[in-house]
């Protein structure tokens, strides 16, 4: 144990290192999400590749020092490509017991370990179950623990700042990051840049943030309570302009890049639900590129303004999360059955009901893909990380917009608030998309006359003349008078189906990530598995283990000859954040029984769970 009042210590050494998982942990009201995006922040600066998951309670002030409250961020910064925030923990900040309860078994041995020894009082220490102070005892002896005054110490730095004591401790978060930045070789100007640009208005909060920043690093310099300082190389990126990116923000960039490639104004119609809600947040933004948003009174409301954006010539979007994908089935079946553009983007969270909001899951697969009356078949996307979310959404308007068609989109909870360095694509790289809006009378010949090659239908703005025309939710003909026929049901039924698979045809077929067909596993996964998939699958294979993967984003329609590469191997594992969906839909569909690997914890899969699951299933290395 190493403690702040020991003595003076020799200059401390320099360590090289490729990859560093650090993981921050406090009370909802410490601060820890705003330290953590400032060290990633930073770590993206000094040309880090960086992956993050910031994991907050549901509780908007959850009561302070319970083990419910416990507010955590978690990045992983490294000098090559990394897809996942790391599995366990080089180093934990432990801003108080509960804090230290909730984290310490995942923290791993030999870790570093900083805690705020000044909020280990009695009190705090029974919220949080300890009977007794574990950093009194042996209980931490197998990390390396380095008790910190936190609070004290920030009070000290920040006595002449004219603050009240509530004010100074708020700050504490600040000095434990100098402390992060000096152990980790960061420097502490893009943070103080972006202290001054936060508080512009309040610049006595500015200065006190960076002095309690730039204190927290002159501390851990100067007292040596650290014998090994590290250093983390630049990652080699292709060449670009890259920005920090979470998943939700990607959305938004997304539907602005719709509205200037197709020249439609998006019209994103929402009601507030965690985790979506930030995507109606950001795209408020940027009605100046096209994007129009409108906060309803209620889901379905939300999603009935957007499909009547579409039947207005608009592209029309709406973004939830579980429960409201409920609220907005019928109002999607409206949509499916008028055959009009549309995205419905579900971030998924832990359910069912209310649940877990703030916790990640991919249990909304089911309801994405039959959660409709009647029979409707849709196209359902899945992003597989947080700057996939932007490629995804693109591609899910483009289908939209050209089959005339509801897509739902899949994200998560994990994708939503995670983030990564995304390079910025040059505009000319996206190309455009056309909505194809019929204006000549003289080609119309029904509402319902569809494109033999997509069997879309036309998309005719109301009031164009001479193509006045009538739609609705109940079935009509081919000219788009009302039908009872029972045989004109069964071939419009039939005919909005097999859009699925006229979008199969122009979307690519199964390809592997990683790997050989005929290779003795592969580990098959969808959405934001991708990153603990990828990752899991590469280190068996750099330890020699025959072992492919490979990634969906189209779950239905799905991906061209899926089934027959699925034959080519003798053992499929598929790891989903849920009881088994996708793996139910593929053994139903190809006729084959699949093994499952289900986590149902609100937490995204670490890479050692899928890497163990893969080894057991090999079997010994010949």
């Amino acid at each position: 144990m190493t403690s702040s009042h020991g003595p003076k210590a020799t200059p401390p050494n320099r360590q090289r290192l490729t990859e560093v998982t650090v993981r921050l942990a406090g009370d909802s009201g410490d601060g820890i999400q705003v330290a953590g995006s400032q060290l990633t922040a930073t770590s993206a600066l000094a040309g880090n590749d960086v992956a993050t998951f910031p994991d907050y309670p549901a509780e908007i002030r959850a009561p302070a020092g319970t083990l419910p409250g416990v507010s955590g961020f978690q990045l992983q910064f490294s000098s090559h490509d990394v897809r996942t925030p790391g599995d366990r923990p080089d180093a934990l900040v432990a801003f108080n017991p509960a804090a230290l309860r909730v984290n310490l078994p995942e923290l791993k041995r030999g870790g570093v370990l900083i805690v705020n020894e000044d909020a280990f009082d009695e009190t705090s220490l029974k919220k949080a179950g300890y009977s007794r102070n574990p950093l009194d005892g042996d209980e931490l002896s197998e990390y390396r623990l380095f008790r910190v005054p936190l609070t004290r110490l920030t009070r000290e730095a920040l006595a002449d700042s004219g603050l009240t004591t509530r004010q100074v401790d708020r700050c504490k978060n600040f000095f434990a990051l100098g402390i992060l930045y000096w152990l980790y070789s960061r420097n502490v100007e893009p943070t103080v840049g972006w202290l001054r640009e936060k508080f512009a208005r309040r610049p006595e909060l500015a200065r006190a943030n960076e002095k309690a920043l730039r204190a927290g690093y002159n501390y851990a310099e100067t007292v040596g309570i650290f014998q090994t300082v590290y250093e983390v190389p630049a990652a080699d990126f292709p060449p670009g302009t890259y920005r920090n990116l979470d998943g939700n923000e990607a959305v938004a960039l997304a539907l602005a890049t719709v509205a200037q490639k197709s020249g439609l104004k998006v019209v994103l119609g929402s009601y507030p639900i965690t985790p979506a809600s930030t995507i109606l947040h950001r795209a408020s933004r940027l009605a100046r590129f096209g994007v129009l948003t409108f906060q309803a009174e209620d889901e379905i409301a939300a999603v009935g303004a957007a499909v009547g954006a579409s039947f207005a010539g608009a592209l029309g979007v709406s973004t939830t999360s579980g429960p409201g994908m409920v609220l907005k089935s019928e109002i999607i079946g409206l949509a499916g059955m008028v055959e009009l553009p549309l995205l419905v983007i579900d971030v998924q969270r832990a359910g069912p009901s209310t649940g877990m909001p703030t916790k990640t899951e991919q249990a909304d697969l089911l309801m994405a893909l039959y959660g409709r009356h009647g029979e409707l078949p849709l196209p359902v996307f899945a992003a597989g990380s947080p700057g996939d979310c932007f490629w995804t959404v693109l591609e899910a308007a483009r289908v939209a917009i050209r089959f005339r068609t509801p897509v739902i989109v899949l994200s998560e909870g994990y994708l939503a608030s995670g983030a990564e360095p995304w390079r910025v694509p040059d505009p000319e790289e996206i190309e455009p998309i056309d909505p194809g809006f019929l204006v000549d009378a003289a080609e119309f010949s029904g509402v319902y006359a569809r494109d033999p090659r997509t069997l879309a239908r036309p998309w005719i703005k109301p009031g164009t003349p001479g193509l006045e025309h009538r739609i609705g939710g109940l079935e009509k003909n081919e000219k788009g008078e009302v039908s009872y026929d029972p045989a004109n049901h069964e071939r419009m039924v039939r005919l909005r189906a097999a859009k699925l698979e006229a979008i199969a045809r122009e979307l690519p077929p199964a390809k592997l990530d990683q790997g050989e067909e005929g290779d003795d596993l592969l580990v098959l996964g969808w959405g934001g598995t991708y990153g603990a998939v990828s990752e899991a699958v590469a280190r068996l294979r750099d330890r020699g283990r025959r072992v492919a993967s490979l990634n969906l984003r189209h779950l239905n329609p799905l991906p061209r000859g899926l089934g027959e590469l699925i034959q080519k191997f003798s053992k499929v594992l598929v790891p989903e954040l849920n009881s088994g969906q996708l793996q139910r839909v593929l053994e139903a569909t190809f006729h084959r029984p699949l093994d499952g690997l289900h986590k149902i914890q609100g937490q995204p899969f670490r890479v050692y769970e899928i890497e163990e699951r893969a080894e057991a299933m090999l079997g010994a290395q010949p």
